[in-house]
């Protein structure tokens, strides 16, 4: 399975004319190399934590090289965003740009709507269920919480599912409906006081990120979504009453991250649309539109750009950049026919899922053995400032190592 319940993404370049059953089900498929390796991308991201760019920057304050490498692997405290910040948009977006194919390659299976549907379902709960899961490795009891990125796509996969059969138009305007329901629900909201004790909500005395006037609607863990979580995860079991989320992240963040996979779904309908030529001008077009429109909220104070909440200004601007990245990789493996270079990318997409679960249940477990092993003296070979950094390199390669192998044996997690 590709990540977050995505089915291996395929698409023909032979023709666009329609085909009875008993021809789509003779018709040689190809992959799509560009959304794999894209794909592929965002997990190394994810799995690439493990390098502790940020350590090796404190190591050696000042050096230019290694700030930048540590800003963008870690998440902006609030307002803006990293490279970081690109990898759970990534994985949303991926996730409806698979799923034309998944339902073209079901229905050429000849499956009803109804089993269709049936699976959706079944596929949001285990997301939403393997969420919490994950959450929950390590603590006495169940940790109820739905802001883990499966979770998230999984609350809203179904509804993705439903609106793939609507028009076009109707898409787009679930995908508007969507972000201003949202945004008015915070708006409306009454804003925290000047004189809000953030403290009681987890927010340092030194925090300098809240925003002023209108945008004040959307500081952290003294919002709407705040609010909705105080009441929610306290009807389940837990240790302690929940008050707040440290890093401000919310349940009801799946609402906008819908609209984020619905912008993938429309890529991917726009790539089945013209399977001969890629629709680069409609990802740059829908991309710079997007972005702009992000940042227009943002910067006259409408709705900022903060990811951690998922503000629809950041849905709109985040998902202009994965039209871009879209855009890029399909230009330079598509248009320009560059395909060997992504060999290890495509590795790593074509099992995206196995490697989330690589990266949340076995890093321990292999920098524990790389210890016992090898002890430290290997990796201070370039002095101790970069020993955090070479225990990371050696990590990735393992991983990558280990989704080599099931390549090679042709082993696939799927759901």
């Amino acid at each position: 399975m590709n990540i977050a319940g995505t089915l291996p993404v395929t698409v023909s370049h032979l023709s666009s004319t329609p085909k009875t059953v008993g021809e789509e089900s003779i018709k040689p498929v190809v992959r799509n190399v560009a959304v794999d390796a894209y794909r592929g991308l965002v997990m190394l991201l994810m799995m690439g934590e493990v390098m502790r760019f940020a350590d090796t920057y404190a190591a050696h304050p000042g050096n230019l090289f290694w700030r930048i490498l540590a800003y963008n692997q870690t998440h902006v405290e609030w307002a803006g965003m990293s490279l970081h910040d690109m990898i759970q948009p990534s994985f949303t977006f991926l996730v409806g740009v698979a799923l034309p194919y998944s339902i073209a390659s079901r229905t050429r299976k000849g499956q009803t709507f109804g089993r269709q549907l049936g699976h959706a379902l079944w596929r949001s709960l285990l997301l939403v269920f393997l969420g919490i899961f994950l959450r929950s490795i390590g603590r006495p009891i169940t940790y109820f919480t739905f802001e883990d990125t499966l979770s998230q796509i999984g609350l809203g996969y179904t509804f993705a599912f439903l609106l793939y059969f609507c028009r076009p138009r109707i898409q787009w305007i679930a995908f508007a409906s969507i972000l201003f329901v949202y945004w008015l629900a915070w708006a409306l909201y009454p804003a925290p006081a000047s004189s809000f004790d953030y403290a009681t909500v987890g927010v340092p005395s030194d925090w300098h990120h809240n925003f002023t006037g209108f945008a004040s609607h959307w500081n952290k863990n003294s919002n709407f979504g705040n609010a909705f979580d105080v009441w929610f995860l306290n009807l389940f079991p837990r240790e302690s009453r929940f008050a707040f989320n440290r890093g401000g992240y919310l349940t009801l963040s799946f609402v906008p991250t819908l609209g984020t996979m619905l912008l993938g779904l429309i890529a991917g309908r726009w790539y089945r649309e013209s399977p001969e030529r890629v629709p680069l001008k409609k990802f740059l077009f829908a991309g710079v539109g997007l972005a702009v429109l992000g940042l227009v909220l943002h910067f006259t104070g409408i709705c900022p750009i903060v990811k951690r909440i998922w503000t629809p200004a950041w849905t709109l601007w985040s998902g202009g950049m994965c039209f871009f990245f879209l855009a890029a990789f399909a230009w330079v493996i598509d248009i320009k026919g560059f395909r060997r270079w992504a060999f290890p990318l495509v590795v790593v997409g074509l099992n995206s899922m196995a490697a989330y679960l690589i990266a949340h249940l076995c890093e321990e477990f292999i920098l524990s053995s790389l210890h016992t092993n090898l002890g430290v003296a290997p990796f201070r070979i370039l002095g101790p400032g970069y020993e955090l950094f070479l225990i990371g390199v050696a990590v990735m390669l393992i991983y990558w190592l280990m989704l080599f192998w099931m390549y090679r044996n042709k082993i696939f997690v799927r759901i």
